[in-house]
């Protein structure tokens, strides 16, 4: 019956394949040139000078910084400046080029011994905000009212008792204020408050911050932040528009840009909008100024610090450079690619590298991406980095001792692991030879990227001899699994937890139920790449055998569970590099076109979450171009810091929260997360998970970057111009 179910769909998906293959489109090569990386340094203001920076300034080469504890210089690289009073809450320029600084009840120039006090009916009032005018006025904004000051105080009765935040002078002179009950502004000396008649009812009469530009006001409100122009060409950006996150404190024009800062980090617009947040990006998220530097280089003033966003110049080979480098640097463990661990989060200098249940699928991401750069580069460096890591993975398996049973990691005998948290146990075991322990439980996991990695190392790297190694291994794999009723079978004589791909359980034990189209896939390309590799007519046979007994082929046309049901995303690692083993080895097998049916339908799934290497895998599958140019994006939006630090969305406007929780029974967006922004992850996490990250405390090597940058350069998609 399955056999004759084979047969049907083999009909059906040539008929359906075969047309979209003969109007295939072309694929294109894509250029990649250098491009501008945004990269993250936190700027080291002296110790007198507190953390708590207020306002930033620029004056010709000097960069100003104004903290609580008073003002301070940067030129050339050096601070100048010593404290000065304490407690300052904001500051200005005069028309001079002196700095007023103002706390909550008095102001003061700087170095001056003078200050200037809030008259007697203003006690209970606190300074906000204040501007010089011109040479002679100074307007205070304060929590009740708007003063000004010109050798005597006096009230602005059209303010009174409104809160007032931010205050602007545009263009022809005119006052601009806002408040907490109505845009305010005077013109010809005559004082309006344009939310009695004009500004949208929904803006609430509430404002915060006030930028003039050329011919333009701009404003920001509870829910938006607008422009009303002197041509008329005015506007409104809402949540809906892409604004990420607000009210904005503060506003700040550079060229074409628009930044805005707010309680819970910056945001920048240019073409996109680009939302700071969290520690990769920020001291602290409590933005207080933004000072644009030059053309590529902002400032952005917190209550614990500056921090610099600089656009670098780079190409993602350069890119790739410094990835390799991190991963010899601190994610070389025994030739194994593992987690860095900082003993002070976010630190570099207190990393360890550390276990991972998984060391094995990791390591092997990174030999795929070490077989591709050797490939394009033909580069030595990268032969032997290969090598080496090949060296590891094979390691895995033969540290057990068990013909064919792989570990999930190992190390040295003498070495402190991590035991496992997970929710089934798994144990550490001494290596036949004493000098290695190694842990058990493999998974399907690490046999996914067993099969995948070392048919790369044998197609694109291994000389003869290395040929014989590898065909070895693969042997001893596969007869172990083929062996032991398509399971892997532990130390303790039972079947692994999720290593299973036998037809007892995948068809008939609703428990599997999840994993049999997927299971079914894997297997089927275990045993092509293993028939590639060795020539073993057993394991054709038994590839046979699941199709036309079992219907593997037909399981496996839904290997992509999705809705209604239980969406995995750390399943699809687990599918496409099967995917990408039967692209390579079953070209000529009659149910290939079974293969690319169910590869399109998991592209339909997961097209809209942008990972660089699905859109790879299944552009070289179906042999169209899906969405290369993306790919192209993202690998370019991957940040250079690997820190796991805490990145929080869920607060934010532009990413609408989805009904439906995700698989974790957490809320989820129902766009992606933009990679800049969210945690780090090697694909196998929800991309529209809101709040992720560990505060700092662990550094991924940053190898599934790595891998589908040089396997798009192998397929010829991307191509590097200088």
């Amino acid at each position: 019956m399955h056999a004759i179910k084979a047969r049907a769909i083999l009909f059906i998906t040539f008929f359906l394949t075969g047309s979209l293959i003969s109007k295939a489109q072309l694929i294109p090569t894509i250029q990649s040139g250098p491009y501008f990386q945004e990269i993250k340094t936190e700027i080291s203001l002296p110790t007198q000078a507190g953390k708590n920076v207020i306002k930033l300034f620029k004056t010709q080469n000097t960069l100003i910084a104004v903290t609580s504890n008073g003002v301070f210089k940067y030129n050339e690289g050096k601070w100048s400046g010593k404290a000065f009073g304490s407690d300052w809450q904001t500051a200005t320029f005069d028309s001079k080029g002196e700095i007023w600084l103002a706390s909550a009840q008095f102001i003061q120039k700087n170095g001056d011994a003078k200050q200037i006090n809030l008259p007697d009916f203003a006690q209970k009032d606190t300074i906000i905000c204040l501007m010089w005018e011109n040479d002679k006025t100074l307007q205070v904004g304060t929590t009740i009212g708007l003063l000004t000051y010109d050798g005597e105080w006096k009230v602005v009765s059209f303010a009174k008792g409104k809160r007032v935040n931010s205050l602007t002078k545009d263009q022809k002179g005119e006052l601009w204020i806002a408040t907490a009950d109505g845009l305010l502004r005077r013109g010809s000396g005559k004082w309006v408050n344009l939310d009695d008649n004009l500004m949208a009812y929904g803006l609430k009469r509430h404002y915060f911050a006030l930028e003039s530009h050329q011919d333009k006001v701009l404003f920001s409100g509870l829910f938006a932040v607008g422009c009303i122009a002197e041509d008329g060409n005015n506007w409104l950006l809402t949540g809906a528009d892409g604004l990420p996150y607000g009210p904005a404190t503060s506003i700040c024009i550079s060229g074409e840009n628009m930044w805005l800062g707010t309680a819970r980090g910056a945001i920048k617009k240019d073409q996109n909008w680009h939302y700071y947040n969290g520690k990769r990006w920020l001291p602290s998220n409590k933005v207080k100024d933004i000072l644009p530097v030059d053309e590529h280089t902002t400032w952005i003033a917190t209550s614990d610090g500056i921090s610099q966003i600089q656009e670098v110049e780079m190409t993602l080979e350069q890119k790739a450079v410094a990835f390799e480098e991190r991963i010899k640097l601190r994610h070389d463990r025994h030739g194994l690619v593992s987690p860095s661990k900082l003993k002070n989060p976010g630190d570099l200098s207190t990393s360890r590298t550390v276990n991972n249940d998984n060391d094995g699928l990791w390591t092997s991401i990174y030999l795929a991406a070490e077989c591709y750069r050797y490939a394009v580069t033909k580069d030595p460096e990268a032969r032997n980095s290969a090598m080496k890591t090949y060296e590891a993975m094979e390691r895995l398996e033969t540290v057990t001792g068990i013909s064919g049973l792989a570990a999930r990691s190992f190390a040295a005998a003498t070495d402190s692991v991590t035991q496992s948290r997970s929710p089934h146990s798994k144990k550490w075991h001494p290596s036949p030879d004493g000098k290695w322990q190694w842990l058990d439980d493999v998974s399907s996991d690490e046999t996914v990227g067993h099969l995948f990695s070392v048919s790369l190392f044998y197609d694109l790297v291994a000389d003869n001899e290395m040929k014989i190694r590898v065909k070895g291994l693969v042997e001893r794999i596969m007869n172990h699994i083929i062996d032991n009723n398509f399971q892997i079978i532990d130390l303790d004589g039972k079947p692994t937890k999720w290593a299973i791909w036998n037809p007892d359980s995948l068809n008939h034990n609703d428990n599997w139920a999840y994993e049999r189209g997927l299971n079914s896939l894997q297997i089927l390309s275990f045993l092509k790449t293993a028939v590639y590799i060795t020539g073993n007519p057993k394991f054709e046979k038994a590839y046979r055998t699941l199709i036309e007994k079992h219907g593997y082929a037909e399981n496996a046309l839904q290997a992509k569970k999705y809705a209604p049901f239980e969406n995995s995303h750390s399943d699809d690692l687990l599918a496409y590099l099967p995917y990408y083993c039967l692209i390579r080895y079953a070209k000529t097998d009659q149910f290939f076109p079974v293969y690319t049916k169910s590869l399109q339908r998991s592209w339909d799934v997961a097209q809209q979450d942008r990972i660089p290497l699905w859109n790879i895998i299944a552009s070289a599958g179906l042999k169209k171009d899906c969405d290369l140019r993306y790919a192209l994006e993202e690998l370019q939006l991957i940040p250079m810091d690997m820190i796991s630090w805490k990145m929080e969305n869920s607060h934010r406007w532009d990413l609408p929260q989805n009904p439906l929780l995700g698989r974790f029974r957490g809320i989820q967006s129902v766009k992606p997360i933009p990679t800049p922004e969210g945690g780090i992850s090697k694909w196998n996490t929800n991309p529209h998970q809101y709040d992720t990250g560990d505060n700092g405390s662990t550094e991924d090597d940053g190898a599934y970057f790595l891998l589908p940058y040089w396997m798009g350069r192998y397929h010829g998609y991307f191509v590097e111009k200088y």
